[in-house]
């Protein structure tokens, strides 16, 4: 078989289909990075859940929504990403100003969905590029409004493939920082903040023991009208601020304490440094684009250098908020 040619599953009843050495360029909002070895995209939740309890024990594991908040190595990745903003889709309205939305919703169209329901709180996920379960994953946020505020329970699958509720209790949740507790400790490889200089929350990628796929959120009664009104001047400040014409992954660092890493950047002196064909904005420092042609590696050598020119200028060492993994090239 070709090893770029789709594989549907007909046994074991799965109906997802399985694509081999996949670009991971199509799939990251920076367009760079290696190749996948295994790609899966689920039919449903059911579906998601057969494929994993199939799946050998020992296959390191990604789940993936829209690849906004994520750098993949040019080496590439060995195991199987999960493609979930096609298949876990569903939103819907339940009691109570709730809502139900799977792990693979943008948070532009869960914005939408609130307002149109005549629903307040929910206009800042418009300013989100990411979809539910990368936002339960490192508790996104911005407009000083969090994704885990809004929480009532989450529905996560374990990599047996076994569905679950979970309540915000279960869980220790910080900014950009969400680590599930078990027999009252917490359990450091679930998720949330990494330790220094690693870049990734290993739920993201290794072997996950399980991983969001969807949470009912709750609103207050609102004024849709007036929702819609927010969602359009948070979409014009968003435009008029952010680098939105050229390839990027959001912020890139976390804002230090009492401080802002965008004003730290501009500070140094690094707005339009560029390696390769990555940049440092003009039009906001947190942003690195791709001017064209750049690789991952061009990303994280900038990434890298903005981190070092930031701390030895200002003794404040910034950490990353995207997710770097994969192999690097020999």
């Amino acid at each position: 078989m070709n090893m770029m040619e789709p594989e549907q599953f007909v046994a074991g009843g799965l109906r997802g289909t399985l694509l081999r050495d996949v670009d991971m360029r199509r799939h990251t909002t920076w367009r760079a990075g290696g190749r996948a070895e295994r790609m899966y995209r689920p039919a449903d939740l059911n579906d998601l859940a057969a494929f994993l309890r199939v799946l050998p024990a020992n296959e390191p594991l990604l789940a993936l929504g829209l690849g906004s908040n994520l750098l993949v190595r040019d080496g590439g990745l060995r195991g199987t990403v999960l493609l979930l903003h096609a298949a876990l889709g569903e939103l819907r309205q339940e009691p109570a100003g709730t809502l139900y939305a799977q792990a693979g919703v943008p948070g532009a169209k869960l914005a939408r969905f609130a307002a149109l329901h005549n629903l307040a709180g929910a206009e800042f996920f418009a300013g989100i590029p990411g979809t539910v379960g990368g936002m339960l994953a490192m508790n996104a946020g911005c407009y000083g409004s969090e994704i885990w505020e809004k929480v009532a329970r989450v529905q996560v699958m374990t990599r047996g493939g076994e569905l679950l509720e979970r309540v915000p209790e279960e869980y220790e949740i910080g900014y950009r920082h969400v680590v599930l507790r078990e027999k009252g400790e917490v359990r450091r490889e679930k998720g949330g903040a990494a330790p220094e200089g690693f870049t990734l929350p290993l739920s993201l990628f290794s072997l996950p023991k399980e991983f969001f796929v969807a949470a009912w959120l709750k609103f207050e009664k609102g004024d849709g009208a007036v929702a819609r009104g927010k969602i359009r001047a948070l979409l014009e400040k968003r435009i008029a601020s952010q680098p939105l014409n050229l390839p990027n992954a959001g912020s890139v660092f976390r804002n230090p304490p009492g401080d802002y890493a965008a004003r730290l950047i501009e500070q140094c002196g690094l707005k339009g440094r560029q390696i390769g064909g990555a940049r440092v904005s003009e039009k906001h420092a947190n942003f690195i684009v791709n001017m064209g042609g750049a690789t991952a590696t061009d990303i994280e050598n900038l990434i890298n250098e903005v981190q070092a020119v930031v701390q030895q200028q200002t003794g404040i060492k910034l950490q990353p908020d995207v997710n770097i993994i994969g192999e690097k090239l020999v």
